[in-house]
């Protein structure tokens, strides 16, 4: 998958999957996603437009520059937000891009992470709604979720979204990558919802739906009197055994 068609088809069609009503990750306008073209340009979906019916009208090309200079500015007004993201379209005529474009860009300058998915999980939002939110983030449950989330999550506090959110996020991930020497897989938003990445849409979909999987389990067992925690060894052990890394290649993780 090497040029802009196909990848645009195939953010397409991930976002639909992930906007499928059953699934209950995003309603509306809720969540979104993007794709990185090369190391000048990414594609992501628009403002206002919805996951579950998203066409490729609605994804837009933008420049990673002029959103990675705001990056460390602190003193910028919405209006500048909003003349940046207006700015960074490659085609002028395309629609304004999501105000989230800019944690976008942030994840997707990271090595190896050439797809991103954010969405607001009913299932993972009961929980970080909820005082629990901490030990979900830092803590595991079974091994799956190791497998495909990593030995614990990066967890945001609330932020309003635009460029504080993606600078509350590099926070987070650049913490969590100097204490660990890898990238984290999942990072959940308090009162927000969660994002995925990784060098593959399949990467990107385990992360998320596991991490699904994993809020659902934790609140079932929060109300049968739990959760019973994976003490760290047997967490590290699972992270560090060669038939797991044989099959987090297979399924493309």
């Amino acid at each position: 998958m090497s040029n802009l068609s196909d990848i645009r088809s195939r953010l397409v069609e991930f976002s639909r999957e992930l906007g499928a009503e059953h699934r209950q990750l995003a309603i509306l306008g809720e969540g979104n996603t993007s794709a990185r073209l090369g190391d000048e340009t990414f594609l992501v979906k628009a403002s206002g437009s919805s996951l579950g019916t998203l066409t490729e009208t609605d994804v837009v090309e933008c420049r990673f520059e002029p959103l990675l200079a705001l990056m460390d500015r602190s003193d910028l007004s919405d209006a500048a937000v909003d003349d940046a993201l207006m700015g960074c379209r490659v085609d002028p005529g395309s629609r304004r891009p999501s105000v989230e474009a800019l944690f976008h860009a942030y994840l997707l300058s990271l090595p190896g992470v050439r797809f991103v998915g954010h969405t607001h999980s009913v299932a993972v939002n009961a929980v970080l709604c909820s005082p629990s939110a901490s030990d979900f983030a830092r803590r595991r449950v079974f091994p799956d979720e190791i497998v495909c989330c990593g030995p614990e999550s990066v967890l945001v506090p609330y932020t309003d979204p635009g460029v504080w959110l993606a600078q509350a996020m590099r926070d987070g991930v650049e913490a969590y990558r100097s204490v660990r020497g890898v990238l984290p897989r999942v990072v959940l938003l308090k009162n927000h919802g969660l994002v995925t990445f990784g060098g593959s849409v399949e990467s990107v979909w385990a992360g998320m739906m596991m991490t699904v999987k994993s809020a659902q389990i934790f609140a079932g067992a929060v109300a049968l009197g739990g959760p019973d925690f994976l003490e760290e060894a047997v967490v590290e052990r699972i992270m560090n055994r060669s038939d797991e890394h044989y099959r987090q290649r297979a399924l493309n993780l």
